[in-house]
């Protein structure tokens, strides 16, 4: 009787199993097809890709569409401009976020709710585009690289996360360290930023993605600029180019460019350009967001 159940029971976690593995495997494919389908398309030969019927790997392989696409004068000023913002504003946000959330997360800090409060305003009430331009131009930063960089700053939903993290934190770990002799800012450099890893991997992956595929800035504030410019800049340009059939782009004549590239295979082609860099980051720091890094810290 007991093995009959056995029996029973084993089976019916092997379709359990059986159906869990289908819903992965139709899950995956529905979520990866997309993305092959556009980097098949990426690399497939523009004339050939107007016949259609292109899935997941190129009828006819070529290198002609990115060769095409990186011929445009400035994508590379914009890829060394979109690179350096990525990187200063992701460790600027990060600094700027942590700090002031720690500094929230004290219960000595008589201003915490003021503060708090004000912060939170400013996720529900902007004050628009406009008067936002007048503030840009007000402070001289027209023009400059800063304008990428120091508006976005500080972040509200950035500061109450990392805050929400260091509050799960406990509390003993700084009593110890003041006991030890630690400053305030020894304790938010060697305790606090270690063990909130997981926060600041998210929140620079939020941080990131915002400065890579940011160019409504580039727009307003250095369009005239073309040593400021940026990829994503740039590549909307390009895409505008090849959708209106412009006479012209920076120099290049549009007829020849369309004899080597359709429009619909340069917006594969950049597709590609502007997410392959996020999908190298992603995994370093993917494996930080299931984390816990206290466990075991404290022990009663």
């Amino acid at each position: 009787m007991l093995s009959k159940k056995l029996s029973a029971t084993s089976w019916q976690d092997r379709l359990f199993d059986l159906v869990v593995y289908v819903a992965i495997t139709i899950v995956t494919i529905a979520t990866l097809y997309p993305f092959l389908n556009v980097l098949a398309i990426s690399f497939n030969d523009s004339t050939d890709s107007i016949k259609g019927g292109i899935t997941i790997f190129p009828r006819v392989f070529t290198l002609k569409n990115y060769e095409t696409i990186f011929a445009f004068s400035g994508l590379m000023t914009g890829l060394k401009i979109s690179i350096l913002r990525t990187v200063i504003g992701t460790i600027l946000g990060l600094i700027s976020a942590s700090m002031l959330a720690f500094t929230l997360s004290r219960v000595d800090f008589q201003a915490r709710k003021f503060v708090s409060t004000f912060l939170a305003l400013t996720m529900y009430v902007s004050g628009g585009l406009i008067p936002f331009y007048i503030l840009i131009k007000n402070l001289d930063m027209m023009g400059t690289f800063a304008v990428y960089v120091l508006p976005s700053l500080v972040s509200a939903f950035n500061v109450f996360v990392i805050r929400s993290f260091i509050d799960g934190l406990p509390y003993a770990l700084q009593e110890s360290a003041k006991l030890d002799g630690a400053n305030d800012f020894t304790i938010y450099w060697r305790i606090i930023l270690p063990l909130t890893k997981p926060a600041l991997a998210t929140i620079a992956l939020f941080l990131a993605v915002g400065q890579w595929n940011a160019w409504f800035d580039t727009y307003l504030y250095n369009g005239s600029k073309d040593s400021l410019t940026t990829l994503q800049y740039e590549l909307m340009k390009v895409i505008q180019s090849t959708t209106t059939n412009a006479d012209s782009f920076r120099g290049r004549n549009m007829t020849q460019v369309m004899a080597q590239i359709s429009p619909e295979s340069v917006k594969m082609a950049i597709t590609i350009v502007v997410t392959v860099p996020i999908l190298i980051v992603y995994p370093f720091l993917q494996r930080y967001f299931v984390k816990g890094m206290t466990l075991g810290s404290v022990k009663s």
